[in-house]
């Protein structure tokens, strides 16, 4: 069963990202280095990263990746080398939950 949907608007969010512009087959090998130099350069600035690391794509065609890997920031950051102070907007959306249940037979030996 579908729950009322719940229509939700979020506010503009701090971020740190770099961006990256990469052949697919190269996206598993820059993606962690990526990472650890995120998170250095926040550790470097004393700014917490505030849930989990995000890739916003600008561009996907069938051999490259264009996107900003980022992290939502407790405070703005400043730039340093690939790592540059960004924003998550405010947008509009919505939200469902799907609710349903399983009933087994009852369970019997032999």
């Amino acid at each position: 069963m579908l729950a009322t949907p719940e229509i939700t608007t979020t506010n503009v969010e701090e971020a740190a990202v770099i961006r990256l512009t990469v052949p697919r087959s190269e996206m598993m090998k820059v993606f962690g280095p990526a990472v650890g130099e995120l998170m250095a350069a926040l550790a470097a600035q004393r700014v917490k990263p505030v849930g989990a690391v995000f890739a916003h794509h600008l561009k996907m065609s069938p051999d490259t990746f264009d996107f900003e890997l980022g992290v939502k920031v407790s405070a703005p950051v400043k730039a340093a080398g690939r790592v540059k102070p960004g924003q998550l907007p405010a947008v509009k959306g919505g939200a469902y939950s799907l609710q349903w249940s399983i009933r087994r037979p009852p369970f019997r030996l032999g």
